[in-house]
């Protein structure tokens, strides 16, 4: 037998070690996997915006006489001869949680009728309205995101560094670069 090998195996104190290493890497690491995970919600969060400020222009111009819809159920509906929504499935509903956020549309406050319901090409439920507000925010603020966000007829996105949800009007909030 070599006398650098003991038939007894690891003492105590190099399992201390190495679970002492193991605790580190991990203290160093978890945080920034809490980062990342933030960043990919809010990533998700934005582009979900995005595909509203879209869906909103293909059904303004095809659907709804210039008008906007009012509700993301009103955007998931197909048109007649469809199959396919405006917006995917996922976005169904106002309130709709996608990603650690939760995203909301609605008329904005000086919206009015442009088209009824019943006229739109998917027989929406809400009449098509001048101007929409849509914004998202996170379901837990420094857990599943930590910035909220916000678009209107204009498109451009903006956001606020708190996560509380941005109210119409944008007050507080600043243009996404």
């Amino acid at each position: 037998m070599q006398p650098w090998r003991s038939p007894r195996g690891f003492t105590l104190i190099e399992l201390l070690i190495v679970v002492g290493i193991i605790g580190i890497i991990a203290a160093i690491g978890i945080p920034g996997l809490v980062r990342a995970r933030m960043a990919g919600h809010e990533a998700a969060a934005i582009g979900s915006l995005r595909t509203i400020n879209s869906a909103q222009s293909a059904y303004s111009s095809s659907c709804a006489r210039s008008g906007y819809a009012q509700d993301l159920a009103d955007l998931s509906k197909p048109p007649a001869g469809s199959v396919a929504g405006f917006v995917s499935p996922d976005l169904y509903g106002t309130p709709s949680t996608k990603s650690g956020y939760v995203l909301n549309l609605r008329a904005a406050p000086a919206a009015v009728s442009v088209t009824g319901g019943a006229q739109t090409c998917n027989a929406s439920a809400n009449d098509a309205v001048s101007d929409y507000f849509a914004e998202a925010h996170p379901l837990a603020v420094g857990v599943t995101g930590q910035r909220a966000f916000a678009t209107d007829t204009i498109g451009t996105l903006f956001f606020n560094i708190s996560g509380a949800p941005i109210a119409p009007g944008m007050a507080g909030a600043a243009p996404l670069e």
